[in-house]
């Protein structure tokens, strides 16, 4: 008897664990056959971020929502514990069900006939978000269980917070915390005030009956129901509470960033999959920038626009860009990126020309040069105000923008050695087709971008040495010209120089910049760029339309907005680079006899010569020549040229030797170790140069 019992008890045990084995084993199934749709990403708005990683600007999503994705560990920690506590407080323990809140729900419905709480969980909530139902019927919140459930299987707590702070509404076309952030408040989510946190707490159950910005009275009520809920729950005190609830709700729906949008769009049509955009701006220097620009356009009149870029001459990493004042304002074609549109340069490309004079050993600072009417085979070019002024240095010449002592040292030169420097560091001016590079790109007669002269430019607060520019934006992270050296170090450092002597316009502060205006031909284009030591800006102001704007100017127009460019950058001032080692500014009357006054004949002789132009045989250029520098007692270096005309005057990192040599050797002692430039002028004023590295 006692057996038969055993065996019945034996045998429904097991039937009980037959069927919840076959119980689980079918839920298992059901759980494989129907998962929930969890997508691995969610559909989240394009966003553009600065070097740091803040926002700069958004893109909605194809369905029009404003949809940020939300990192937990960038939200405030005081907002997640009071969503916790207002929404689930049991949220950490349970595994998707809080069956004591869902039991605590019916008996309080049953009792008064009306819903008092909710039992739906977050993971509850985040199901009834990536699966949406109108019916809120027995078996829609019978669903929404076996789904959180689900979910709770597949995502962590943190993933499960995350996602539901990316989804949640905020009124109107606003998903997510920091959407609701950025509208409701201007800024991120990560320091909120309790005021804030509260609000952001109640807006997701009636989104849009409590929208701040449509319901303002409902918004201020449903904030304090929130404190009042965490001052029982412990989370704060009374007095916080008080506090918090004194504070306005702010009624005012800001749009989201959109900052630096000729950039961002740039980013998404470069790589239009990515919901993540880096790019090397600094947030901070482009608020300010477009600040100024918006601002000066305003001030210039209508149709006028202003676009600017600011590079770190270092590394060659753009930190701020302006394609236009106002990118939405089609009265000023604001959609039109003109850092990127090719224009005539006016004057900015002549610091290039009296740099190459000087690394050629043409001039100095003080050398003499005529500014007086010439004809250049049939070209003869004016000033900008029609006048000259006779005799002048070249250091007054690039100051005062004199077009005749330009165009001067650049047919010495040969226009195809000035292009020829430009394209070597990865800029390649807009020549007509077909024509060799003439004497009328030194005044503006090239085409060229914003991009461009401001690269050019970090080769001049760089020590010679330009860098190619970048923002982030380029397809495919493709290769990147390397620049190159534009100038020596020692012609860089006298152009620096003469440009930090320009005065500044009227009103400007004073921050040790160097700088250079120009116009093009018809008052179209107004520039400026200038630099400290370690950053570059350009300005360009004109019309899109490249239409004539008379009264245009590069120093009335273009060079107080590059002065509160830098200001409003909030960027430390950087001082500009210190002499190189050896060079140095003659006085005029320290000047050679072939350096006093610069003319093609050398200011000596009245016939062309007909020997050959000098040539530097001795050191020969790139050589390494150990003189024995570290022993405190160096030997000098002998030098030796072929051809030219006596008497020869050397120069050793643009500093004249102590004597004129009519022999055709020579010898110094240099200063010091490292690389140097030695530069050799003959009668006729013909100059020849080798770098060499003494050590």
């Amino acid at each position: 008897m006692l057996s038969r019992k055993l065996l019945r008890r034996s045998a429904t045990a097991l039937a009980g664990a037959a069927l919840l084995a076959l119980a689980w084993g079918a839920l298992e199934w059901a759980d494989r056959a129907f998962p929930p749709p969890i997508a691995s990403s969610l559909p989240v708005s394009t966003e553009v971020v600065d070097r740091d990683g803040a926002l700069l600007r958004a893109f909605a999503t194809p369905d029009g929502r404003w949809r940020l994705r939300a990192d937990l560990s960038e939200v405030d920690p005081q907002f997640v514990k009071m969503l916790v506590a207002y929404e689930d407080k049991r949220f950490w323990d349970h595994d998707g069900v809080d069956a004591f809140a869902l039991v605590r729900a019916a008996v309080q419905f049953a009792e008064s006939r009306r819903i008092v709480s909710g039992g739906s969980t977050l993971s509850m909530q985040l199901a009834r978000l990536i699966e949406p139902r109108e019916s809120r019927s027995l078996g829609a919140k019978l669903r929404q269980i076996l789904r959180a459930i689900q979910i709770e299987r597949r995502l962590s707590k943190r993933e499960i917070l995350e996602r539901y702070l990316t989804l949640a509404p905020y009124g109107g076309n606003i998903e997510g915390i920091r959407a609701a952030s950025l509208a409701y408040f201007g800024k991120e989510p990560k320091r909120l005030t309790l005021s804030e946190a509260a609000l952001l707490v109640a807006l997701p159950q009636l989104p849009e009956r409590r929208r701040p910005d449509r319901n303002l009275e409902l918004a201020h009520a449903a904030r304090d129901r929130v404190l009042t809920r965490m001052v029982s729950a412990g989370l704060i005190d009374q007095p916080e509470a008080r506090r918090a609830a004194a504070e306005n709700v702010s009624e005012i729906r800001r749009p989201l960033p959109a900052l630096a949008a000729h950039a961002a769009g740039t980013a998404l049509r470069n790589a239009p999959t990515e919901h993540r955009h880096q790019l090397t701006i600094k947030r901070r220097v482009q608020e300010g920038l477009e600040e100024v620009a918006r601002a000066a356009a305003r001030k210039l009149g209508p149709k006028l626009s202003v676009a600017m870029l600011m590079a770190d001459a270092e590394t060659g990493e753009i930190l701020g860009e302006v394609g236009s004042s106002d990118f939405f304002d089609p009265s000023r074609s604001g959609w039109i990126d003109m850092t990127r549109i090719v224009r005539s340069p006016g004057s900015t490309l002549k610091p290039f020309i009296y740099g190459l004079a000087m690394e050629q050993g043409l001039v100095a600072q003080e050398t003499l040069i005529e500014d007086r009417p010439a004809d250049f085979a049939g070209y003869r070019p004016r000033n900008f105000d029609l006048g000259y002024q006779g005799d002048v240095s070249i250091r007054q010449a690039l100051q005062l923008s004199l077009n005749v002592p330009a165009v001067r040292l650049l047919d010495a030169l040969g226009p195809a050695r000035l292009i020829a420097r430009f394209r070597q560091v990865g800029v390649k001016p807009d020549l007509p087709r077909n024509e060799p590079p003439g004497l009328a790109i030194g005044l503006g007669g090239v085409g060229v971008t914003l991009r461009d002269l401001v690269q050019l430019y970090t080769g001049l607060a760089n020590g010679g040495e330009v860098k190619a520019l970048r923002d982030g934006t380029e397809a495919g992270n493709a290769a990147l010209p390397a620049g190159g050296t534009i100038l020596d170090d020692h012609a860089t450092w006298q152009i620096a120089d003469i440009l930090s002597g320009m005065r500044p316009p009227e009103r400007a502060s004073r921050r040790g910049i160097a700088y250079k205006t120009g116009t093009s031909y018809g008052y179209r284009d107004a520039w400026s760029v200038g630099f400290d030591g370690r950053y570059v800006l350009g300005v360009w102001v004109g019309r899109a339309d490249a239409a004539a704007v008379p009264g245009l100017s590069g120093y009335v127009s273009a060079a107080p907005i590059l002065f509160e460019g830098f200001a409003k950058s909030g960027l430390a001032a950087v001082p500009l680079k210190a002499a190189p080692p050896g060079t140095y500014r003659p006085k005029r009357d320290e000047l050679p006899v072939t350096l006093t006054r610069f003319s093609t004949d050398g200011g000596l002789v009245a016939t062309a010569p007909t020997e050959p132009a000098p040539q530097i045989v001795f050191p020969p250029q790139g050589a390494r020549v150990d003189l024995g520098i570290a022993s405190g007692n160096p030997m000098p270096l002998a030098l030796k040229i072929q051809g030219g005309r006596a008497p020869f005057r050397w120069l050793a990192n643009g500093k004249p030797l102590a004597t004129i040599e009519r022999r055709r050797t020579a010898s110094w002692t240099p200063d010091g170790a490292g690389a140097s430039t030695l530069t050799v002028i003959d009668a006729a004023g013909r100059a020849t140069s080798v770098s060499v590295f003494v050590e």
